[in-house]
């Protein structure tokens, strides 16, 4: 394991001023306060300083085991499906920063319901080079799945919480989420899935608008792409959840949206019940562009 550096913070600075009545002391506004980051190491990313607001939620999250269970290490290429807030973000940028590399693959910026969320995502990027400066920003979305990220290429894609998204946004195929995950992987390459979990045999019409999605979905879903199921993890079940709630998932927290449940309520039941599956590509898949030339594409 090689030694990782520990990066030193940029300082601030201060300016003296002297009036003429008298010495005065004045601060000139600075910019965003930068952090002291150790960079590949999972534990120095998750007691990071920039996550002091984040760690509320890793008892629901369980982030360590999470990316453990995925086989994340600091020396691969990783995909993050739309980082949304960053909150996976921030853990992953400086375990990866390095040794690595994190790729963003994010919404466009001018995306009329969703583009928020990518400014704010790519303005807290710039306000902190010592994290994010070797994240790459790519797009996955319709009229751009991943196209400047070359086939074969990655190790990881990871998608927590999106994959309700993808399958609801009308218009939109989820399966061309999927193949682009397929294609950007390395043969061997992980695709994780962290997702609002739906009983089995809910209606299919009926789950993505409520935020929960059944197993046999995903599966089929990461399936049809030419991805096969490794493991399942509990990690991030939840048995208090119900799956019943007026506002479905955004009832629950962190959103803790609409009425019908109390805060108390909510607080009882914590954050929903999630599947956590592992999908490998098959060591003998082709790498992409061959898939197509193989099923008689251009």
């Amino acid at each position: 394991m090689p030694h990782f550096a520990l990066r030193a913070a940029c300082a601030l600075s201060l300016i003296l001023l002297v009036g003429c009545g008298g010495a005065t002391a004045t601060v000139e506004a600075p910019a965003a306060a930068r952090y002291d980051v150790l960079t590949g190491d999972l534990d120095a990313a998750l007691a990071g300083t920039w996550r002091a607001d984040d760690r509320a939620r890793d008892a629901a999250r369980h982030p360590r085991e999470t990316l453990t269970f995925f086989g994340v290490t600091p020396d691969m290429t990783v995909v993050e499906c739309w980082p949304g807030g960053g909150w996976y973000t921030r853990i992953l940028a400086p375990l990866l920063r390095d040794h690595g590399q994190l790729i963003s693959g994010g919404l466009p910026v001018d995306d009329e319901r969703r583009g928020q969320y990518e400014r704010d995502f790519r303005a807290m990027v710039a306000a902190h080079p010592e994290l994010y400066d070797q994240v790459r920003l790519a797009t996955l979305h319709p009229g751009d799945f991943l196209t400047d990220i070359p086939d074969g290429s990655v190790d990881a894609v990871l998608t927590f919480r999106s994959v309700h998204n993808w399958i609801r946004s009308e218009g939109h195929d989820p399966n061309d989420y999927f193949r682009a995950a397929a294609r950007v992987l390395r043969p061997g390459g992980v695709l994780g899935v962290v997702q609002h979990r739906a009983p089995e045999g809910t209606p299919a019409a009926e789950d993505p608008n409520t935020g929960y999605v059944t197993e046999a979905r995903v599966i089929a879903l990461a399936e049809a792409a030419g991805l096969v199921l490794d493991a399942r993890s509990e990690v991030n079940a939840n048995a208090r959840d119900d799956h019943d709630h007026p506002e479905g998932v955004w009832s629950l927290p962190p959103v803790r949206r609409g009425e019908g449940m109390t805060d108390q309520e909510r607080d009882a039941i914590g954050e929903s019940d999630r599947m956590t599956l592992r999908f490998r590509k098959p060591l003998g898949a082709p790498r992409g562009d061959e898939a197509d030339t193989a099923q008689g594409g251009a």
